[in-house]
């Protein structure tokens, strides 16, 4: 009898060494499929020549800095979401001598990711396939999150622009939270605005 239950406990043992290498396999093959997915998109960054400037508004500094590198590359549009109020908007363009023809002001965002959301459809109607996405340096990295997933979505590339601020990196649990509401925008068409502060609180 015992000599049965160990015989058993080896077929058994072998079973499963049989099955790792299977199982190995796979992840093996996931984990390369995943980083190739990575390293193409960062490659596409990388060539694709943007079209367009996507301005997040939040801060004067952005669109400064926004209207100074229109002036320098006269080939692109300019988009900005949520940014200062016309008049002002238009008075720093037109200061940098950008021809307001090239500059397209929009206020239907309420915040980060409404400002990706909003205009993505936009900006691929209008045959844009890449971007530079300006915002300052301290909100760059959850734009990036919010931007990979909701103009990669549309196939919209981005090269990010950051504008120095002074200002230390936001905390990661903002990105981890814009992320998911951009997923959330992805799969369901909501952005989730109630997990957003609310209005008046810092964004």
């Amino acid at each position: 009898m015992l000599l049965k239950i160990c015989l058993k406990g080896r077929l058994h043992g072998s079973a499963k060494t049989k099955q790792s290498p299977g199982r190995s396999l796979v992840w093996l093959l996931l984990g390369l499929s995943l980083m190739g997915a990575i390293a193409y998109k960062q490659i596409r960054n990388y060539i694709d020549t943007p079209q367009a400037l996507l301005v997040l508004g939040g801060a004067l500094e952005r669109e400064e800095f926004a209207a100074e590198f229109a002036r320098n590359h006269p080939h692109l549009q300019v988009w900005v979401s949520g940014g200062s109020n016309p008049e002002y908007a238009e008075w720093v363009f037109s200061k940098a001598g950008i021809d307001l023809e090239r500059v397209h002001l929009d206020y239907q965002a309420q915040d980060t990711v409404t400002n990706f959301t909003t205009l993505v459809d936009q900006l691929k109607s209008e045959g844009i396939e890449s971007v530079y996405l300006i915002t300052s340096d301290d909100h760059m990295r959850r734009a990036q999150v919010i931007g990979e997933i909701v103009l990669g979505s549309r196939g919209i590339s981005f090269k990010p622009l950051p504008v120095p601020s002074g200002r230390s990196p936001e905390p990661i649990e903002k990105a981890i939270r814009d992320g998911a509401r951009a997923i959330l925008w992805l799969t369901t068409g909501h952005t989730g605005a109630r997990f957003a502060p609310a209005h008046g609180e810092e964004d």
